[in-house]
């Protein structure tokens, strides 16, 4: 099944002593209760009824994905939940889309997946109902391996209105770049630690390796990390406003010295031919074109580089796949509970249905490992606590990156020894985010988001990727955002931050 994150990576058991200091479950940002009647957690079947849990799920249905729904997965939910699983599947390139309109409309929808940092905007949308009575109905055994502090990062005022799915390490998330380390050892390279390392990398690659196509992202967090000052985090607006983690102060990400270096490096590196017009005509296309065993980098997690081996070795058989933080003597960050979230719209026919389906699947270790590679013996064996694919090039069923869990947590009998250590390691002496649990709520500058998106997307995507010239361009584009309201939209950001801090306080 082809995905956007090919999920090999599996994690070995661990308690993740950083994520537990994510903290209690605090009361998070003021946000609008959205109307609509929330599912019920007493809804069950009548005696014998299978009911069926539709899903949204991103990506394309295959024979294989069908075959295993229809004739492995759904016998055994029918036999041992009472439900069955009907997946409706949107590509990547449509899935957000596609989703809003859906909910929207007010179709069957009873589960779907979107990115734990947009929870606020999905809350205040009325794209998702709470979840409170419903887990606590039906999810004993997925509470077992979720602790509070993960579940925290699904919260907002006071109510559980995801779950956040992703429990595993996480500091630095979205800050890493994934390389082609074959390439990088064939230039005379080892490692990669500055951006100057990088643009030193994609020349080398250029000048010996032509038919490579040079860089597949221009990777703006991970650059971000390498300029800033303080670690900035992601809270509001998209990319629009970043929290200072030192000066406990939100700001517009545009009028960052840290944004001004990332867009001249990018310029600098389209000026020296290293960039192709794709990475930002075509931004989204990305991880695709990495995939394709001719470029250099994308932006990377941890794992990632087990995530899509497989795929990349399908176009460049000899390729091999690392990860590197730049600036890594820099203070780590855990800034979310995972990247991912699973949420339930008012419009759910089968809620309580959808809360059966998750906690099957977190009840043990088999059914999770069932969801993800089907029958033991069939796909894989687990051997020597590893998971042995038959098959490599094998991509599995559901995506692990979308219900990853540290207590069941196995590698693949491909990834070194030396990746595990890291992978365990990962979150030691990493700092908790002083917005780790903080979802922004937009009600009050709806008109103004829409306004400074579009000047995001129309004057400062070309500027942030190094397309157009930054000194000439630069003073007209600030112009207009601040005439969109930008002051408004991030003192906004800043008051409701305030507020959360008096009940919650600083992490560090």
């Amino acid at each position: 099944m082809k995905k956007r994150f090919l999920a090999l990576l599996l994690t070995v058991v661990m308690v993740l002593s950083v994520l537990a200091a994510c903290g209690k479950k605090p009361t998070a940002s003021p946000t609008n209760n959205p109307t609509g009647e929330p599912g019920k957690a007493t809804d069950t079947p009548k005696p014998g009824e299978i009911s069926t849990v539709v899903i949204l799920y991103p990506g394309e249905e295959t024979d294989a994905m069908s075959n295993f729904i229809n004739n492995q997965l759904n016998p055994r939910l029918e036999k041992e939940v009472g439900i069955n699983v009907k997946l409706i599947y949107k590509g990547w390139d449509a899935y957000w889309d596609q989703k809003k309109i859906l909910i929207e409309a007010k179709e069957t929808i009873d589960l779907y997946w979107d990115g734990l940092p947009d929870l606020g905007k999905m809350v205040n949308d009325q794209h998702c109902q709470p979840l409170d009575d419903l887990i606590k109905a039906n999810c004993p055994d997925l509470l077992k391996v979720f602790p509070e502090s993960q579940l925290a990062g699904g919260v907002v005022n006071g109510v559980q209105y995801g779950i956040p799915s992703a429990y595993a390490p996480s500091s630095c998330m979205f800050q890493l770049v994934c390389v082609r380390q074959d390439i990088l050892e064939g230039v005379g390279m080892t490692d990669l630690k500055t951006a100057d390392d990088l643009k030193e990398f994609a020349q080398k690659a250029h000048d010996k390796y032509p038919e490579m196509n040079g860089p597949a992202d221009i990777i703006f967090k991970p650059l971000t990390r390498n300029f800033a000052t303080e670690q900035l985090t992601w809270c509001a607006g998209g990319d629009a406003v970043v929290y200072g983690e030192d000066t406990h102060k939100a700001y517009c990400y545009f009028e960052t010295e840290a944004f001004q270096k990332v867009a001249k490096f990018n310029q600098s590196m389209y000026a020296a031919g290293l960039y192709r017009d794709e990475l930002t005509t075509d931004y989204n296309q990305r991880d695709s074109r990495m995939q394709q065993g001719t470029y250099l980098w994308v932006e990377g997690s941890l794992g990632k580089e087990n995530e899509i081996i497989t795929n990349v070795r399908g176009n460049a058989p000899e390729a091999k796949l690392k990860s590197y933080l730049l600036n890594p003597t820099a203070d780590k960050y855990v800034t979310a509970c995972g990247g991912e979230v699973l949420c339930v719209p008012y419009s759910a026919k089968n809620a309580a249905g959808a809360m059966k389906f998750l906690n099957w699947l977190y009840k043990s270790k088999e059914n999770y490992l069932f969801c993800l590679y089907g029958p033991e013996g069939e796909n894989y064996t687990v051997e020597n606590g590893r998971i042995k694919l038959k098959d490599p090039a094998f991509e599995g069923y559901f995506y692990e990156w979308m219900f990853r869990n540290a207590n069941y947590t196995m590698f693949t009998s491909d990834v070194s020894e030396d990746f595990i250590k890291m992978y365990e390691d990962w979150d030691k002496n990493a700092k908790t985010s002083d917005v780790i649990a903080f979802h922004f709520d937009n009600a009050n500058v709806k008109e103004i988001e829409t306004a400074i998106t579009e000047v995001i997307n129309q004057r400062f995507t070309p500027i942030e990727c190094g397309f157009v010239d930054f000194d000439s361009n630069y003073p007209a584009a600030i112009a207009e955002l601040k005439a969109a309201g930008i002051d408004t939209y991030v003192a906004e950001v800043q008051k409701q931050l305030d507020e959360f801090f008096k009940t919650n306080g600083h992490q560090h």
